[in-house]
């Protein structure tokens, strides 16, 4: 049996992608403030990076390197033009923009936000990576949320199956999650990098979402 797609409320949806978009925008505010000020958020990045370093096994670390690269910029270049060309063929222009947007315009603010901020990568004597480069926010993390985000927006529009639309969240989510807890594991980020990657990822977004439906409703409109 077909499952139908969903059916959509257009005044729903905006209203719940301006929430998404302030509400994320002022946690990255609140927990770059929060690093700055060297507030206990600080302590607690501090506690747990060296409790994740001084507690790896061989095991857990090769399959934190597996799971990392779900968010490396390699991986998610490849899955969001494998996405492209099938939306392309499906003739889905709404969301081939909606993709290529969300992720390539999020890797470059992603850079431009670390630039901005400027902080230094945790620091540890014997690292299992060693990398150049900021660290607030995670760009795995980031990239991970706008391209799994966008994934199972699109695939949410397709089915009325509320038991398939909680599958599919709760993929996205456990995605997102095993790549942020992979670059805190790795050493490569601390947990309000991480933190701040998912607020910077879920408000882009939500914005570029935003704007296309706004652009397809004018557009809709003047054809009318």
């Amino acid at each position: 049996m077909t499952t139908r797609p969903a059916t959509t409320v257009p005044g729903l949806q905006l209203i719940a992608g301006i929430i998404v978009f302030a509400t994320m925008t002022l946690t990255l505010w609140q927990i770059s403030e929060r690093i700055g000020d060297r507030e206990p958020l600080t302590i607690t990045d501090a506690r747990l990076g060296s409790w994740l370093h001084t507690h790896h096994t061989p095991r857990m670390t090769t399959a934190m390197f597996a799971i990392t690269a779900l968010g490396s910029t390699l991986v998610v270049s490849s899955i969001a033009v494998a996405f492209g060309i099938y939306f392309i063929t499906r003739r889905r222009f709404y969301w081939l923009t909606a993709l290529m947007s969300s992720v390539f315009g999020g890797m470059l603010l992603n850079r431009l936000l670390k630039y901005a901020f400027h902080r230094p990568r945790p620091f540890f004597d014997d690292p299992l990576l060693t990398l150049t480069g900021y660290s607030f926010p995670s760009g795995h993390t980031m990239m991970a949320t706008v391209l799994y985000g966008v994934v199972a927006a699109y695939f949410f529009t397709t089915t009325s199956d509320w038991w398939r639309r909680g599958l599919i969240a709760l993929s996205a989510f456990l995605l997102i999650t095993l790549v942020g807890f992979s670059r805190m594991y790795l050493g490569a980020h601390y947990f309000s990098d991480v933190l701040g990657a998912m607020a910077e990822g879920l408000a882009w977004l939500s914005l570029c979402l935003i704007g296309l439906h706004g652009v397809k409703d004018w557009t809709k409109r003047k054809a009318d």
